[in-house]
């Protein structure tokens, strides 16, 4: 199972040593045997996608999230998206909201992120699996390990991007980053928790400026119905 087949190949140069690290092993037994016991999220197939749907080379801007939503049929390993059809999470209800009040973008009967994800921003979680109905049950198994290595990679590459950290679990990953070279936009947590101090916060607008001044093709935040 830690096979460098398991990543997509544009990440396989800067990853492919991590599979091979023992915590890497013990991690995936760890999370096979969950398997065998109960509903775990994303499905197997799913665990690298937001890592297959962002080559490494086109990462724009890299948006950080915790762990996957628990829910059935919700997470499919893209930080803050679901599934269509899957009601649209509170966190991500109220990036729509922010992303309106600054951008005029309509707010979408879906919260599928992927058309994000084809264009460069990379919407990874900390933890990349969890145990049905049970948040955070994954944690301190060893993903974090290797999702500080996915941030090294991208922070390690000569081309500039842009890191969205919101609150303040993403932001004790700023050690990892070289702000000089890169820029970092941070702000609340979009969870109705700190949705207060989220909202009127602006951080579409910083990755807008920020994209542009790095050179990159400006990224389309308009999501598509699919009603």
């Amino acid at each position: 199972m830690t096979d460098i087949a398991m990543l997509p190949e544009s990440w396989r140069g800067v990853l492919g040593e991590e599979l091979q690290q023992p915590y890497f092993k013990e991690l995936i037994e760890f999370v096979e045997e969950e398997r065998t016991k109960g509903p775990v999220y994303p499905p197997r197939e799913e665990v690298f996608a937001a890592l297959d749907a962002t080559p490494y080379e086109r990462v724009k801007v890299l948006v950080l999230g915790q762990d996957p939503y628990h829910g059935e049929g919700q997470g499919h390993g893209l930080c803050f998206s679901v599934r269509p059809g899957v009601k649209v999470p509170p966190s991500l209800r109220n990036i729509y909201k922010e992303m309106h009040a600054e951008l005029g973008t309509p707010i979408p009967d879906n919260g599928y992120l992927m058309p994000w994800a084809e264009q460069g921003v990379l919407l990874l979680n900390a933890v990349l699996t969890v145990r049905g109905g049970e948040a955070n049950s994954h944690k301190g198994k060893g993903w974090e390990k290797f999702t500080d290595a996915v941030i090294r990679a991208v922070a390690d590459r000569p081309d500039p991007a842009v890191f969205v950290l919101w609150g303040n679990y993403a932001q004790k990953k700023l050690p990892l980053i070289d702000q000089e070279r890169h820029v970092v936009v941070k702000g609340a947590h979009p969870s109705p928790l700190s949705a207060k101090k989220f909202f009127g916060s602006r951080p579409f607008t910083q990755i807008d400026e920020a994209v542009a001044a790095q050179g990159h093709t400006p990224i389309d935040w308009t999501i598509p119905n699919l009603g």
